[in-house]
């Protein structure tokens, strides 16, 4: 009787131990010192983990040509952070290629030294961010919580769950952690035609937005610094292909003789971006080595 009674409970507890595996577990904190930068992941399970990133891009805020007034304002702004003093969250917009996410791995690169962590969270996991926020408050750290690309459709939950940690959530916002996020548009949602007719005229000839207006753009207002990107001129693009064909070793006659290619390479692209310039650098090189 008693062994079979054991045989029971054993097989009871395994099967309590299988459910509990598929259940969704409390984010539990990782080893700090592994990594300066950190991706949350979903399994399957649903469980959330914060994965290191062991290497990360060794770009430098000098490497960054042509945005030095927005690389002034981020770089203070990170500053601030980092020595205790009162800092905004940022969102970075504009045109593509432009150097957005490039600027934000450049201020952790140069303030890691300093306690600067980063943690990249993607947008369909953003209803996971006060779990996030819960397992570095209290650190000694900074964190930044980076969200890249950032846009959302109608109904998606991280958008609720991003404008209470921003602003307006009953828990007082933690000091050691700020979101940086960038994105292709000001406005995060998307805007219809539609929305316009909900505004309304003063008696005085003033225009007023609508509640769906004033909604769409509640978001973005959420953030303290709003840094925005621009298309880069001919004459801009060639001076950043040639800082990014510098720094893979070109000569000052290789990057003189690059310039015509460049100007295709562009032309070819549809847009004299960094990331094409970047992109462009790499190919000459590459095909430069090669004739060796």
């Amino acid at each position: 009787m008693n062994e079979k009674l054991d045989r029971l409970i054993d097989r009871a507890e395994q099967l309590i131990a299988r459910v509990e595996a598929v259940l969704p577990q409390p984010l539990g904190a990782p080893d700090w010192s592994a990594a300066v930068a950190w991706r949350y992941r979903k399994r399957a399970s649903g469980h959330g983990v914060l994965e290191p990133v062991r290497h990360v891009g060794a770009i430098a805020l000098a490497d960054l040509k042509e945005i030095d007034a927005q690389k002034d304002k981020v770089e203070r702004n990170t500053r601030q952070f980092i020595e205790g003093r009162p800092a905004n969250n940022v969102l970075l917009t504009g045109a593509r290629g432009t150097g957005k996410s490039s600027l934000i791995k450049a201020c952790l690169n140069a303030y890691a030294p300093r306690g600067l962590r980063l943690i990249e969270v993607d947008k369909a996991d953003l209803t996971d961010l006060p779990d996030i926020v819960d397992v570095v408050a209290g650190r000694a750290e900074k964190f930044i919580v980076y969200c890249d690309d950032l846009s959302f459709d109608e109904g998606e939950p991280g958008y609720k769950a991003l404008k209470s940690i921003l602003d307006g959530s009953v828990a007082a916002s933690t000091p050691n952690v700020l979101v940086y996020a960038t994105s292709n548009r000001r406005h995060l949602l998307p805007e219809h035609m539609k929305d316009n007719l909900s505004h309304t005229h003063g008696d005085d000839g003033e225009l007023h937005p609508g509640e769906v207006v004033e909604e769409k753009i509640s978001l973005s207002e959420r953030f303290g610094l709003w840094v925005s990107f621009y298309p880069f001129s001919q004459d801009e693009y060639l001076v950043i292909a040639g800082q990014w064909l510098g720094a893979l070793g070109a000569s000052a006659a290789q990057i003189a003789a690059a310039r015509p290619d460049a100007l295709v390479w562009a032309l070819e692209r549809g847009s004299r971006s960094g990331r094409v310039a970047y992109q462009f650098a790499r190919d000459f090189m590459g095909r430069a080595a090669g004739e060796v």
